[in-house]
């Protein structure tokens, strides 16, 4: 029988192991009590099993509270565990929204558990098959924009929102000048009334497109297309009417189904935007941990994920955007080679400065590298900030240090007074 494998990470006063029975019987066949028609051989065929129980550290502390345990005057101390669950594929067949709903569903309101978080998901190859790969991934987008053995250097439109239409075809026309390979929309732009989406793409991609004839450079375009479903497949269709070969979606708003339904209608390179996975994954021990999430949206056919950025902005450790971007050049099942690897995207206060680190990290060129401030701040211009993110690569590639290197490249040296200076 083949089963998709989830992998929790448990918080409760009671054991382990009845708690992993409840997790597996509440997600396939079963309820709090045996009903008519739950025949011995029903729950041969379609109960998930427990697959392993490894115990860790007690807390003293709920992490969660819970009106259930309060209730019958339940205390700690409060058992952490490490369950692994294996469901029936054919519990759930080729349904995305309803894979979600089986490993997660209303495993985070159970009243038994204090905390509870999903952290990885595991597919046979038979069931990763029922869904659409990736369109481009890494190797494809190098095909499509034709760079090779360095990464992608690109950069978010800024401000974030408020420019007119020919503001930002203004912007957009110095940046491929400047020498960029890849430019996004922020995730708050997407139809203002300022830049209205049917405005923008055309205008814009005039622009792109005249550059392209004249330099025989590309530069991709990810036009912020997050609306409802049909919204999205006539913005798609705008931009391959235009040239455009990338659409930019912000996926914890649109939604599984919707990305399902805008990769099949358009061969478009989609870029995932990931903004508000902090509210899925902060919490040590509440909600979905990356490899489960990434997961997920890959079956969709996502092309580009966000993984946010080393030493950047936001909260996460480096070690965690680390494993985030590793994960995404693994296939999503045993068997799989390049096709089923997304491009991981580095953003949030990245500039030259971060580069060597995020090399590091990723252990090779395959990543995109998004600095907006780090490009659009350079006291030089854009266009030396293009240069500086160059110019760190190069020191990577020779083992040197930035410093070292900056002595005779005067980019990368205004880089790292102004932006290391920043803190």
């Amino acid at each position: 029988m083949d089963l998709i494998e989830a992998r929790y990470l448990i918080e409760t006063p009671f054991e382990p192991e009845k708690i992993a029975t409840i997790i597996a019987g509440e997600q396939s066949s079963g309820t709090f009590v045996r009903v008519a028609g739950e025949t011995d051989e029903l729950r041969e065929r379609c109960s998930a099993r427990v697959l392993s129980i490894r115990e860790l550290a007690p807390a003293d502390h709920p992490s969660l509270q819970s009106a259930y345990l309060t209730a019958r005057g339940i205390t700690g101390p409060y058992r952490r565990a490490e369950v692994r669950v294996g469901f029936p594929v054919d519990n759930i067949g080729h349904n995305l929204a309803t894979l979600a709903a089986t490993v997660s569903g209303n495993l985070y309101d159970l009243g038994e558990v204090t905390g509870l978080k999903l952290m990885d998901i595991k597919l046979p190859k038979s069931y990763r098959d029922l869904y659409d790969y990736p369109v481009a991934g890494t190797k494809g987008t190098r095909a499509r924009m034709k760079v090779h053995d360095r990464p992608f250097f690109g950069t978010i439109i800024k401000p974030n929102v408020g420019l007119r239409t020919h503001d930002i075809a203004d912007m957009v026309e110095q940046l491929c000048e400047a020498g960029v390979d890849f430019i996004k929309d922020d995730e708050v732009c997407a139809n203002p009334a300022s830049a209205p989406i049917t405005d923008r793409i055309p205008t814009i991609m005039e622009r792109v497109r005249a550059y392209r004839d004249r330099t025989g450079r590309d530069v991709m375009i990810a036009f912020n297309i997050t609306d409802e479903t049909d919204a999205m497949r006539r913005h798609a269709d705008l931009i391959a009417e235009n040239g455009g070969s990338c659409a930019m979606v912000s996926m914890n708003w649109t939604g599984l189904s919707a990305l399902q339904t805008l990769r099949g209608s358009t061969d478009l390179v989609l870029h995932g935007h990931r903004n508000g996975f902090g509210a899925l994954s902060r919490h040590p021990l509440i909600g979905m941990a990356f490899p489960a999430y990434q997961t997920l949206y890959r079956l969709t056919g996502m092309d580009h994920m966000h993984v946010h950025g080393m030493g950047g902005k936001f909260c996460d450790e480096d070690s965690e955007v680390q494993a985030s971007a590793q994960i995404c050049a693994e296939p999503l099942a045993p068997g799989n080679g390049d096709e089923d690897h997304v491009l991981p995207v580095f953003s949030s206060g990245q500039w030259a400065g971060t580069i060597p680190a995020t090399f590091e990290a990723v252990g090779s060129a395959d990543f995109m590298f998004l600095a907006g401030g780090g490009i659009l701040a350079h006291p030089s211009g854009p266009s030396a900030g293009i240069k500086s993110l160059r110019q760190a690569w190069d020191a990577c590639e020779a083992g040197v240090s930035l410093e070292k290197h900056a002595t005779g490249h005067s980019e990368l040296a205004e880089a790292l007074t102004f932006y290391g200076a920043r803190g």
